[in-house]
């Protein structure tokens, strides 16, 4: 039976950077990744401030696409498309995720933890209802391996907050339904992310064009599960069919799925187990940004389950530390947006007042 300390089961960054952290500790760590590499495949539109990102990691060339310096806002209104927004200035990146995540992983390999890859979790080892580690198969074998807390860091449909009992609830209004092509040989300002807003082109969202060099970009949207009427696919075709400059290029990877934009359901702890980032819900409300919301989670996540696991105490009493410290701030942050988002709605997204919000949000505030 394999033994562990602290065991994350899943691939997002708020895992890979945590691990590291608890490695670095002296814990004894294990990542669990049920796919043949770290990194793929990308489910992400890669876009991330310079501030947000910087606190965690500096900057590596290695695994940037593209640099940022401007962004647009666009507004589509009764057919019309105004140019509500145009700032200079800042700074932000595109990510080649996959490479992102790889080399993230790499830095968890250096401080201590283990990796292995190809290895699903299964369920759950409990013991009088406390989580005890986890059940995996790895080349056709099952394993048992113990753990003093594990991690949930497995997506929106987490399996592993489900094994564990808690509450993964998300409604129609709460997600964004997502698609995006890697586009080639399009005409795109290289330097440049734009957001287009409005119920006509992504009803309650909104669709995004993010530059990756040599005329290729991140081209998406997302749309609110309650009021989309057609496939978030057929939306995106409509985008692009639209736009010329769009038009003109040709998809090399189409990915799909859902974004929580609501708060984190009411646990995401329990006996021995906690779960973060898309699992436990903590997008950012108006964005559906993922990246840097899960890397404060993982720091956060690290540093209470070292502190668990030292004081020999990882019930979900010692644990709601987490919780605690993520509600008191990102959390907070979280819930004004949500609150700032729903006071516009429908035709409301378009208005110069809710473009200055989407800016301030899509920088990191």
């Amino acid at each position: 039976m394999e033994v562990a300390e602290d065991l994350p089961v899943g691939r997002v960054v708020s895992v890979e950077d945590r691990v590291a952290r608890d490695a670095q500790r002296g814990l004894s760590v294990l990542l669990l990744e049920k796919r043949q590499e770290i990194g793929s495949p990308v489910r992400c539109a890669e876009g991330i401030a310079h501030d947000p990102l910087a606190a965690f990691v500096e900057p590596d060339p290695r695994w940037i696409a593209a640099v940022v310096t401007r962004e647009r806002i666009i507004t589509v209104r009764e057919g019309q498309e105004r140019e509500s927004l145009f700032a200079e200035g800042g700074l932000g990146y595109v990510l080649e995720r996959r490479l992102f995540d790889r080399a993230l992983a790499e830095k968890a390999v250096e401080a201590g933890a283990r990796i292995l890859v190809k290895t699903a979790a299964v369920g759950l080892i409990r013991e009088d209802g406390v989580v005890r580690g986890v059940v995996a198969e790895w080349g056709g074998e099952r394993l048992q391996i113990e753990a003093r807390i594990v991690i949930g860091a497995d997506g929106v449909e987490s399996r592993v907050a489900c094994w564990a009992g808690l509450p993964l609830l998300l409604r129609g209004r709460e997600t964004l339904v997502c698609a995006q092509y890697l586009l080639t040989g399009i005409e795109v300002e290289p330097d440049c992310c734009t957001y287009v807003l409005g119920d006509e082109v992504a009803p309650g969202g909104y669709a995004w064009v993010f530059p990756k060099g040599e005329g290729r970009a991140n081209v998406g949207l997302g749309v609110r599960g309650d009021l989309a009427e057609r496939p978030a696919l057929e939306y995106l075709t409509r985008f692009v069919e639209a736009r010329p400059s769009l038009a003109q290029g040709s998809p090399v990877t189409l990915i799909a799925g859902n974004v929580p934009i609501g708060l984190p359901p009411r646990r995401i702890v329990t006996d021995g187990c906690m779960i973060v980032g898309d699992a436990a819900h903590q997008a950012e409300p108006i964005t559906g940004g993922g990246i840097a919301n899960a890397m404060l989670a993982g720091q956060y996540a690290a540093e209470v389950a070292a502190q668990a696991i030292g004081a020999g105490d990882a019930s979900a009493q010692a644990l709601e530390a987490y919780p605690r410290r993520w509600g008191t701030t990102r959390g907070r942050q979280m819930a004004r947006n949500l609150r700032l988002r729903e006071r516009f709605p429908g035709p409301a997204r378009v208005s110069d007042a809710f473009v200055r919000i989407f800016a301030i949000a899509a920088s990191g505030g």
